[in-house]
């Protein structure tokens, strides 16, 4: 069951991820199409106004290298951030073919950051806390999260 519940909650984490980093959040996807503003920026951290979004970036991507050493553990730490890497590459590559958002290099390492730490995060606390343990702790984190991101999205209306 908790296998189940986790490679649930990762494929719901990775298809609300795809919702923010390319739609966005918005419910009407075809006005992200209807951006049409194409921007590249190959200079990392070179707009240092940005700092919160930064940060939200980073911690947007924590859970996901918590629920790859959940999902994975037979798989080592390189493939585990080499999809990393290669997944927040593949944002942005597709934010800038499509013109649906600011492709920033920025972009891609604080999310690769947060993915890290992530990663790192999880086997820092397996040396301390039991693997079960800590696994079922970030499914019920993982699925209060969920909760309030929908509850928040849904009933107070707010935009991002």
């Amino acid at each position: 069951m908790g296998k189940i519940l986790s490679r649930g909650l990762l494929a719901l984490y990775l298809l609300i991820l795809i919702w923010l980093v390319l739609f966005k959040l918005v419910y009407n996807i075809s006005s992200v199409f209807n951006y049409h503003h194409r921007s590249l920026n190959l200079i990392p951290f070179a707009s240092g106004d940005h700092f919160i979004e930064m940060i939200e970036n980073v911690i947007a991507f924590i859970p996901l290298g918590l629920l790859f050493n959940v999902n994975f553990k037979r798989v080592g730490f390189l493939p585990k951030f080499s999809f990393i890497v290669g997944l927040s590459l593949t944002f942005e590559l597709i934010q800038f073919t499509f013109a649906i958002g600011a492709t920033d290099i920025t972009d891609a390492i604080t999310n690769t950051v947060g993915g890290f730490l992530g990663l790192k995060s999880y086997d820092f606390s397996n040396k301390y806390i039991n693997n079960k343990k800590l696994d079922r702790f970030i499914n019920f984190v993982g699925i209060l999260l969920l909760v309030l991101l929908l509850y928040f999205r849904t009933h107070l209306r707010i935009k991002y």
